[in-house]
């Protein structure tokens, strides 16, 4: 039967109910006003018959897509924002030059790589997954050119600077992402019941690839925690800022007062994996200690970062640390 229009008990508000082709259909028109309240019943019927005749796809908004990607337990991350601004568009329609221009309206002053990950990657991972339930074709995107830049990162100096001149929670903050290789958002997200002190470890929440990882508390840092002033209850946050953009600026205010290069938290991670493969660590551990899914991204990142060019002397056989003369060798 079609559509039919009732109200609920006591309520004002215009609901539908019926059976088209064959699905039972009830949903809410969000409206007092009867006639426009017909319409939205009209258009719904409209959308159930294009389905049955021409497949789900034909009428698959990106909002249920979204609905069924987070029920598929995938990761939701920067998914909140791209729902709000596709909304109810049909999944058909929205091409590869649509989701371009979607990441430069949402992030008019980011760069390249900002727009790449927390507008097209997550919009291709909705639309893809229902592609994969065969409801719609698979969307291709190609992504924002990113220039890569040599990053600067922090080294154990620059940490024990910081240290110094910083609060007891700000100061292991910085000494847990440089010992642990921990993202600023997984840092400020540990809390005291991710910690055993008494095992020297912490579980690490790593939102960007959606899983957990025991790391390793080495001594410095080990103490740095345990000398955080702090009730330690287990839902409390270790470092006691509730999300990265706090920590903003005291950190900038930290390094202004210590007098050392104006390096990011980022850099922490950073100095990490460099500090690691300096050390001789093989690349293979150090993307597991440092929680990296991609040994390839890691290669790709850190492997230029020793910066010192005489590096290549150990193909002769030639020490780092001896001085280059320039003068050929007497015979």
């Amino acid at each position: 039967m079609p559509l039919k229009l009732y109200k609920r008990s006591g309520g004002s508000i215009w609901h539908y109910r019926g059976t088209v082709a064959g699905r039972r259909i009830r949903g809410s028109t969000e409206t007092e006003d009867k006639t426009r309240a017909q319409r939205i019943a009209a258009e719904r019927e409209k959308r159930e018959w294009t389905r049955h005749l021409d497949g789900p796809g034909s009428t698959l908004t990106f909002a249920d897509a979204a609905i069924a990607y987070r029920q598929s337990g995938k990761s939701t991350r920067f998914l909140e924002r791209i729902e709000d601004h596709w909304k109810d568009t049909l999944v058909a329609s929205i091409t590869d030059q649509a989701v371009k221009r979607a990441a430069i309206k949402l992030y008019p002053n980011a760069g390249a790589a900002t727009r790449n990950r927390q507008v097209i990657v997550p919009t291709q991972a909705v639309i893809n997954h229902c592609a994969d339930e065969e409801w719609c074709p698979r969307l291709r995107v190609k992504r924002f050119k990113v220039v890569s830049k040599i990053k600067q990162p922090a080294t154990l100096d620059w940490v024990n600077a910081f240290v110094a001149n910083s609060s007891a929670h700000l100061g292991a903050l910085c000494m847990f992402m440089f010992g642990t290789g921990a993202r600023i958002g997984e840092a400020v997200s540990l809390t005291w019941a991710d910690v055993d002190l008494h095992a020297r470890t912490a579980l690490i929440r790593q939102t960007k690839i959606g899983e957990e990882r025991l790391a390793h508390l080495p001594p410095q840092l080990l103490a740095a925690i345990a000398n955080i002033p702090s009730n330690r209850k287990p839902d409390d946050p270790v470092f006691q800022y509730l999300h990265r953009e706090n920590v903003r600026q005291v950190w900038d205010a930290a390094v202004k007062r210590a007098g050392i290069a104006k390096l990011s938290p980022h850099s922490c991670r950073h100095g990490f994996a460099t500090t690691m493969l300096h050390a001789g660590v093989d690349v293979k551990t150090v993307a597991k200690m440092g929680g990296w899914k991609d040994v390839a991204t890691l290669v790709k990142t850190y492997a230029h970062a020793m910066g010192d060019r005489t590096v290549t002397n150990v193909i002769f056989g030639t020490n780092l640390a001896q001085p280059e003369t320039g003068k050929a060798a007497s015979s």
